[in-house]
């Protein structure tokens, strides 16, 4: 049996009940912000591109690649 890799992503996505989604810090529980604005109220392929990009980010930044 393979060990489970370590969890990379720290941003993932939810449906708020009304049809939008929002990005939130899987450890805080907390939405997203990006420039001091909230990542709420967003349809969902700008949710998942967001998702995507805030990992792809958080992850280089554990690896020191960006600054």
């Amino acid at each position: 049996m393979s060990e489970q890799p370590k969890r990379q992503n720290r941003f993932a996505m939810r449906e708020d009940g009304t049809g939008w989604w929002a990005v939130y810090d899987i450890f805080t529980g907390m939405t997203a912000e990006v420039n001091g604005v909230p990542q709420d109220g967003l349809d969902i392929g700008q949710a998942d591109d967001l998702v995507d990009l805030l990992n792809a980010e958080y992850i280089a930044r554990r690896k020191g690649t960006t600054h």
